[in-house]
């Protein structure tokens, strides 16, 4: 039987994936009538969701941007789903705590029933993968704004060989390839495109100021890997590559 409580948990599903939604396309999304929408938009609302309306004959619902979310409402599907996957980080860097510690405030911000059906996924799940280089979260983050921002990124970096160097470079994408985590990005001393591994560089920092992002002139990030750098002739010298 559909609860108040999922129906309005699903109501706020909807909401949260952006644009305004009319009531009648709610009313058949959630099978249920146009005054239950509304009667479950008044809930939110009373939760503390800031949820606009629009009146009259074209009525529609909106979750304003920047709506400051009261406590986590996850389903439990959800909730098995975000706990595998810090399980996983968990064991690509035993010594990076910080999954763990991600896991146990998730824990702690759940209900009783959610919470039970956590502990019984992290009890349940083991995940057998071989050992993965350790993880900077806190680059991490960096490469994940300098990419949002349109910012360049500057660093220290030692190539395969030990040679040093100070990189600038334009992020386009961080990912994680036979157990190590790369940055692809455009090196502009180098004028070219290049993959760096991420435990290699060091005191990264992000430039003032930002650039129209570079388009990455390959069909994508793994046809450009697959293909040996975008490289038609492997010999040539200053190719892009593994740094």
């Amino acid at each position: 039987m559909d609860t108040p409580s999922n129906r309005t948990l699903r109501l706020l599903s909807l909401l949260q994936t952006g644009g305004e939604w009319s009531v009648p396309e709610l009313a058949a999304r959630l099978e249920v009538s146009a005054r239950t929408v509304r009667r479950d938009a008044q809930r939110l609302r009373d939760l503390g969701y800031d949820v606009h309306s629009r009146p009259g004959p074209g009525a529609a619902y909106r979750l304003r941007p920047g709506t400051r979310i009261p406590p986590l409402l996850l389903d439990a599907d959800e909730v098995t789903t975000i706990i595998t996957a810090l399980l996983v980080l968990e064991t690509g860097d035993p010594a990076d705590p910080a999954p763990a510690v991600a896991r146990a405030k998730l824990e702690q911000t759940l209900p009783p029933a959610l919470r039970r059906r956590a502990a019984a996924t992290a009890l349940s799940t083991q995940i057998l993968q071989p050992e993965t280089a350790a993880v900077d979260w806190a680059l991490v983050g960096s490469l994940a704004d300098a990419v949002a921002q349109g910012s360049r990124l500057t660093f220290d970096y030692t190539d395969q060989h030990g040679t040093a160097s100070a990189r600038t470079i334009e992020p386009h994408r961080h990912v994680r390839r036979t157990s190590r985590w790369y940055v692809v990005a455009f090196d502009l001393d180098r004028d070219d495109w290049r993959l760096f591994r991420l435990d290699r560089m060091r005191h990264a920092r992000i430039l003032p100021g930002t650039h129209t992002p570079r388009d990455f002139p390959f069909a994508s990030v793994e046809a450009w890997l697959t293909s040996d750098f975008g490289r038609t002739d492997a010999t040539v010298a200053g190719s892009a590559g593994v740094m």
